[in-house]
């Protein structure tokens, strides 16, 4: 009985010290990019997720795209709501956004009630509404237009052949 006693002593320290060193802020910052995926998904819980792939001076960054969520505990839920159809139009229009989030650590999000992620966005900002269109029409000058992209490969041994 005594072993018990330790056993439950012991899982309720562990679990009181674990709980108490969750934060709600574990890190914060910022991300830009354009998104790559938005959805509202979940199995018990609906939640709002996306994925972004991350830019640097216009051009896209190698690397595993962010993974964010949108909080599903947030108090303001028409302000959410805004920055929800703001991520919607940007994903379709491909814009250029900045997102800036913070990090949950911890128990702050272990059953994902939350989101599928321990990333939420605090607020979304437009930088660039013709990311995804660098071509356009300058006053009466004609401008070409991107039709296709054709990879060429040569091959070394082929064009020693033909010679």
């Amino acid at each position: 009985m005594k072993r018990i006693t330790y056993y439950l002593a012991a899982s309720a320290a562990a679990l009181t010290i674990l709980c108490s060193s969750c934060k709600e802020n574990y890190s914060v910052g910022e991300k830009v990019g354009n998104l790559i995926e938005f959805t509202q998904k979940g199995v018990i819980w609906d939640s709002w997720e996306g994925r972004m792939n991350m830019t640097q001076t216009g051009m896209n960054t190698s690397g595993e795209p962010f993974s964010f969520s949108f909080d599903n505990d947030r108090s303001d839920d028409a302000h959410q709501q805004q920055l929800i159809e703001l991520m919607k139009q940007a994903q379709v229009e491909g814009w250029k956004i900045k997102v800036r989030y913070h990090e949950v650590w911890g128990a702050k999000n272990v059953f994902c009630n939350r989101g599928e992620t321990d990333y939420f966005i605090d607020s979304v900002e437009v930088l660039d509404r013709d990311f995804a269109k660098p071509l356009k029409n300058l006053g009466n000058q004609a401008q070409g237009r991107v039709v296709d992209t054709i990879y060429v490969v040569i091959d070394k041994t082929e064009l020693l052949k033909n010679k």
